[in-house]
């Protein structure tokens, strides 16, 4: 694996080693303990990764915020996405599923149109009149509660280095190994306590205890977490 990526080599290939996302992130945050990021922020990925999330922020003492992205999903499946859009509009697009699938120009116009708009609306839900946080040259530790295909991370990325981001550094507590290499090539560091590979991989299978999470938990979440400073 490259250097800058940091697992648990107990935990690699295993399934089901997280009770839950509060879990997650205890253990993501004794991972990460050891990385000075004092002026740091955790900025997660609605809705999973903002449990995860919130837990890491409380335990290492950083300030904590979201960072909304999308996926765009196929008209006839909505678990299948061929995309993703950021909450500054960038977006990335899987160009060989798309002509996999036969999407035509028309269908992913119809598709990236259909995403921002959810993404306003999400950010604007979960935001308020919060203002987006002074990234420039700081360090951003950015949480999912897991990696597949990495599309969604990916664009989250790129939005925070328009952002002018300083350094950011990937955690997630499992994550397939194939998008685990690719994303570390595009950032810091990663933090990826289960790291797993083969066709079958799930984020849900790593953990014992598995439901969505709904916008109304992140919303009371994010009021109980921010710091009185941000609120």
């Amino acid at each position: 694996m490259k250097p800058n990526i940091i697992d648990m080599p107990e935990l690699r290939e295993q399934t089901h080693v997280f009770q839950d996302r509060t879990h997650a992130g205890q253990v993501l945050a004794r991972m990460l303990s050891t990385d000075n990021e004092q002026a740091g922020i955790i900025m997660a990925i609605p809705a999973g990764g903002v449990p995860v999330g919130v837990v890491m922020a409380e335990e290492l003492g950083l300030d904590f915020d979201v960072a909304v992205v999308s996926k765009i999903t196929l008209p006839w499946n909505t678990e299948a996405g061929y995309g993703a859009v950021a909450f500054d509009g960038t977006v990335k697009l899987n160009e060989n599923l798309i002509k996999r699938v036969s999407l035509t120009s028309e269908d992913v116009k119809k598709g990236i149109k259909k995403t921002t708009a959810k993404v306003v609306r999400r950010v604007a839900t979960l935001r308020g009149r919060q203002p987006f946080p002074d990234l420039v040259n700081r360090s951003v530790i950015l949480v999912d509660d897991g990696l597949a295909s990495g599309f969604t991370m990916r664009v989250a990325v790129s939005a925070l280095r328009n952002a002018a981001a300083g350094r950011i550094i990937v955690a997630v507590p499992t994550g397939h190994r194939h998008s685990v290499e690719i994303i570390a090539q595009e950032v810091e560091k990663l933090y990826c306590a289960n790291i797993r590979g083969g066709y079958s991989y799930a984020v849900a299978s790593a953990y014992r205890h598995w439901s969505d999470v709904a916008e109304e938990e992140v919303v009371k979440l994010m009021k109980h977490y921010w710091k009185p400073s941000q609120k």
